[in-house]
């Protein structure tokens, strides 16, 4: 018997490849909800924050909109979280972009400018990732797989232990990150074909399972 879809909320606070992460969420068969409505996200069986741009004025726009309390309070009870480039950024406790913010604290870390000397910047294109820690997150997926990337900040978690998957531009970083049922990707997900897709069928997944 096939579990149940699960219906995953979109976290909309004004940034990020919304839409796109909508019909990403479809198409793997999860029923998707964008939206802002703290009911209507609470109503999820699990959350996907997407992003994109900068770290402050994004933490600010959650703030404003009270989903900043929102997340922390969902994740406290075990509903799954999935934060995809800025979105992963903004689970860690803070970042050094434009001088600095606070950020949801889900995952210690700080977020720090790419290591990338004679590179250019922002990171942009298809970059390999390669697994470091198991999850469920990574069932089925090839080591290593190839994700679709566009950035200049990267965390450095405080636990070696949270980096599921690491990819390198100029040198390694955290590409894909996990604590518990809070999980993070530094590239876009739906914007990588297969693989992407297969990691948020993964994930839409994880969202019908009670907590391990």
């Amino acid at each position: 018997m096939s579990e149940p879809a699960a219906t995953i909320g979109i976290v909309d606070y004004g940034v990020g490849n919304r839409r796109s992460m909508e019909k990403a969420v479809e198409r793997v068969g999860a029923r998707a909800v964008l939206s802002a409505d703290h009911d209507a996200l609470r109503a999820a069986d699990g959350l996907v924050l997407p992003g994109v741009g900068a770290f402050p004025a994004g933490m600010a726009l959650l703030r404003e909109a009270g989903l900043d309390e929102l997340l922390r309070e969902r994740t406290a009870a075990g509903v799954p979280l999935f934060g995809a480039c800025l979105g992963m950024q903004l689970l860690f406790d803070g970042s050094e972009e434009h001088g600095g913010a606070e950020g949801l604290g889900l995952i210690g870390g700080v977020v720090r400018a790419l290591d990338a000397p004679g590179l250019k910047l922002p990171h942009i294109g298809w970059s390999e990732v390669r697994w470091r820690g198991a999850s469920p997150l990574l069932d089925g997926l090839p080591d290593p797989s190839v994700f679709y990337h566009v950035h200049s900040y990267v965390p450095h978690p405080a636990d070696p232990e949270d980096v599921l998957g690491e990819s390198e531009y100029g040198a390694p970083f955290a590409s894909v990150v996990g604590r518990g049922r809070v999980f993070g990707a530094q590239f876009h997900p739906e914007k990588s074909s297969v693989h992407g897709l297969r990691l948020l069928r993964n994930f839409a997944g994880l969202c019908t399972r009670a907590p391990a």
